[in-house]
């Protein structure tokens, strides 16, 4: 699931519509779920009209109406896990500020998933611990509880010893596009062309 209700002030524009290689960071964090292997795609919104919610729907993910997003990425999380039914296993928990994640990673992912009994399966690269995070269902209630400081992280800490950690050759795991500045670092061809300037291979 991808939580999308933030305000984007540190951005300053809608991070879900901006644009990297060709397609927006929402297009691209819902094709690398959906070739990676999910079912089912949802992004949580503070509302289900407007253009975040039709680009959602033309990726081909559903969408989530959020209630509380001042809560933060975890009122999206809630949402969407109250979404669901029985019969889903877990859920891939991925910040729409993270498109430069490659399938082949969800698909690993998913794989250790499927062979473990991991409540947590969680990418590192370079020992670092990125995205997206997959919950298994025994941790829904507790993270379904209203008394987490921290959100989803204080369920990940908790949980960190029975945590399956895998290795993957994905920068774009631990790369957070959540300012301008990061922004213009990691997309510097599509920053130009957002503020109105040339790319590289323009003419």
């Amino acid at each position: 699931m991808i939580p999308c209700s933030g305000s984007s002030i540190r951005m300053g524009t809608s991070k879900a519509m901006l644009d990297a290689g060709g397609r927006t960071f929402l297009e691209r964090v819902i094709h690398t779920h959906r070739a990676g292997g999910c079912s089912r795609v949802l992004v949580a919104l503070p509302t289900l009209d407007g253009p975040v919610a039709a680009k959602a729907v033309e990726a081909g993910a559903g969408v989530v109406l959020n209630p509380s997003p001042e809560e933060g990425p975890i009122g999206s999380l809630r949402a969407s896990l109250r979404a669901l039914d029985d019969s889903v296993e877990g859920v891939s928990f991925c910040p729409v500020d993270y498109p430069l994640i490659h399938e082949e990673t969800v698909k690993t992912l998913i794989d250790v998933f499927r062979h473990s009994q991991a409540p947590l399966v969680v990418p590192t690269f370079n020992g670092e611990r990125g995205h997206p995070v997959l919950f298994r269902k025994v941790l829904f209630d507790e993270l379904l509880n209203d008394e987490l400081p921290e959100g989803a992280r204080t369920v990940v800490h908790r949980h960190l010893d029975d945590t399956a950690s895998v290795p993957v050759d994905d920068e774009g795991t631990v790369i957070d596009i959540d300012d301008m500045t990061a922004y213009r670092l990691h997309c510097p061809d599509e920053y130009r062309l957002h503020h109105g300037g040339r790319s590289r291979t323009g003419r």
